[in-house]
């Protein structure tokens, strides 16, 4: 199994004094998704969780959203020529009577680090119906003052970026402000596969009463990506892309931008956002 982090020898020059010293990065390393045994896609991701990951990315892709629609996931053996077992390639295998898409569809399902899906056919083969309408939720209601304490605790959950300052990291929230799941990865995007994808191993979705926090932007993916998982509430300590706020609008998804400490922008859903009376 990959490592999470790796040392690499570094020159340092600090105030015009140069030393040499081994650095800790963080690991980047393709995983490649199998659905039945056909390849569907390939992402470049923080190894570790890659079971939870491939899961996530089936719910984000609509493929499967109860867990019982997945009847195992397992590493490839003999992933290269040589027979030898990278951990970088998982099949995942639906359980009988679950339709499989079509892997051929007019789309390149590549992802990165930086972007999530790229080479996408149109953008109606992105949204992708939901078998979790995030309109159809309970009506969680939660304060600025509860969201303004988030990005802290976020912060203080990152092991990995402790050690690295590398990665990016998405967590999952209660309503009242609880940590539920932390995980942290080389892409957003895939952090919060890594969060739905466990979330569905264990039985949770759809996550109809959680916050979804994301470090860095909010983009049109990790919009989607909170609307196939059923979470009400996404909130990103940046600026939100305007497809993502199109897509919260028309989905009923509460989208909160550029959290920063008691500062915050709400660009869709404010009927989830409990101000104080007589505040506009």
């Amino acid at each position: 199994m990959g490592r999470v982090t790796e040392r690499r020898r570094t020159l340092r020059i600090r105030d015009g004094a140069v030393s040499s010293r081994a650095d800790t990065l963080v690991a980047e390393e393709p995983l490649e998704i199998r659905l039945n045994g056909k390849p569907l896609a390939i992402t470049m991701r923080t190894p570790g969780d890659d079971f939870a990951l491939a899961a996530g990315f089936l719910v984000s892709e609509g493929v499967v959203a109860e867990a019982g629609e997945v009847q195992s996931i397992v590493y490839c053996a003999g992933a290269t020529a040589d027979g030898v077992n990278t951990y970088n390639v998982v099949d995942v295998k639906l359980a009988p009577g679950v339709v499989v898409p079509d892997i051929t569809l007019e789309r390149n399902v590549y992802t990165t680090s930086s972007c999530g899906l790229c080479g996408k056919a149109s953008l109606d083969a992105v949204r992708t119906t939901t078998r979790h309408p995030v309109g159809g939720t309970p009506p969680v209601r939660v304060t600025p003052e509860l969201l303004s304490a988030l990005p802290d605790r976020l912060r203080g959950a990152q092991k990995v970026f402790d050690r690295t300052g590398g990665l990016h990291a998405a967590a999952l929230f209660s309503e009242e402000g609880e940590l539920l799941d932390v995980r942290e990865d080389v892409g957003r995007h895939n952090a919060v596969d890594k969060l739905v994808g466990r979330a569905l191993t264990d039985g949770r979705l759809p996550l109809s009463r959680a916050v979804l926090l994301v470090s860095g932007r909010a983009s049109f993916e990790l919009a989607q990506k909170a609307v196939m998982a059923g979470i009400p509430v996404l909130a990103a300590v940046s600026a939100p892309s305007s497809l993502a706020v199109d897509l919260a609008a028309e989905s009923g998804l509460t989208l909160v931008g550029f959290l920063r400490g008691p500062s915050m922008n709400v660009y869709a859903g404010e009927h989830r956002i409990a101000l104080e009376a007589g505040v506009h």
